[in-house]
């Protein structure tokens, strides 16, 4: 539906004033993280094959990943969203029930809703609020040398399902009756369109398995692997060892990106995309997480003189090099 850049001056959207939760007496100490995102279409999303309530949960959970980051839960969100009349009450109602929906999964209340015209498409603002103990809040500094890097989840697949869609959304351009060839991706597209939190990091989880394990810093990986490792490094002022064949990525990625003629381990060094936790614990701490399936040990932390490399599966040693924000 193609309507004026302009919205009218009444919208129908006064319902969702019911969802605002106001607190007065939100209490700002140091139990309480604060973090904010900014998303933009054309940049962070394109709605021409984003649907508008994946859109809505993804924002949600790429929200919670600086809260998760600081080892905090995520409490608490309020929203400030621009856009344009093309927009039809049905498709602010779709995208609303995706940001419901996260909100309601991962008990995070809406404290505040704002909708604001623009004439630039669809612009999303959120301000996350969090809580944790003060002694088990983590940073990104705090790492130490010989120190175990560990990654959450799998690297690579979201951004693999991103370059699928932009290959069907090309071929659909140049051939609007060609039909999208998706078969088998299924895994691929939804970590890109849908993604989860890191479940080690979600509060029932960790009431239940995490609680002893204690991370020494941790940064999200939403930027890629190298540049997480990176940050991490300059923050610690320390180098790091990490290996190729320790990476965590998918058999059905690396099948994908290969019949793509693409090296995996690129995809998940720099691709991107990938809301999952990098993190350093003491060597002791190994017996704690040996067994979890959702964390791989990929390296360990080096003194800063001896550099970032990434040790290939054939014994060769490569700097790291930062490729994200």
């Amino acid at each position: 539906m193609i309507m004026s850049d302009i919205p009218e001056k009444e919208t129908p959207l006064a319902k969702y004033k019911l969802l605002e939760k106001y607190s007065q007496f939100i209490d700002y100490n140091n139990n309480t993280i604060f973090s904010s995102a900014l998303f933009t279409e054309h940049v962070d999303f394109d709605l021409s094959y984003f649907p508008l309530k994946h859109l809505g949960y993804k924002i949600i959970v790429a929200s919670t990943m600086n809260i998760l980051a600081m080892n905090a839960t995520p409490t608490q969100v309020r929203i400030n969203m621009a856009l344009s009349n093309r927009f039809a009450e049905e498709a602010i109602d779709e995208l609303m029930s995706g940001i419901m929906f996260c909100c309601s999964k991962f008990k995070i209340d809406l404290m505040g809703l704002d909708f604001k015209p623009s004439v630039l498409g669809l612009t999303i603002a959120t301000s996350m609020l969090g809580e944790v103990a003060p002694e088990q809040k983590v940073g990104i500094s705090g790492a130490k040398e010989n120190e175990l890097i560990c990654v959450t989840g799998d690297l690579g697949s979201a951004y693999t399902g991103l370059i699928l869609l932009e290959r069907e959304k090309k071929v659909f351009q140049a051939d609007p009756t060609q039909q999208p060839d998706f078969i088998g991706v299924d895994y691929l597209l939804e970590r890109y369109l849908k993604p989860e939190p890191p479940a080690w990091g979600l509060r029932d989880v960790r009431a239940q398995n995490f609680a002893p394990l204690q991370p020494t810093s941790m940064i999200n990986l939403t930027d890629g692997l190298a540049t997480g490792l990176i940050h991490l490094c300059n923050a610690s002022k320390l180098g790091c060892t990490i290996f190729e064949e320790k990476l965590p990525i998918d058999i059905l990625t690396f099948d994908k990106l290969k019949e793509l003629g693409i090296v995996a381990t690129t995809i998940a060094l720099n691709g991107g995309e990938d809301y999952e936790l990098l993190f350093t614990i003491k060597q002791e701490d190994f017996e704690k997480i040996k067994e979890i399936k959702e964390i791989s040990v990929i390296g360990y932390m080096t003194p800063e003189s001896s550099g970032r490399h990434i040790i290939t599966n054939d014994n060769r040693q490569f700097e790291l090099k930062a490729q994200g924000f």
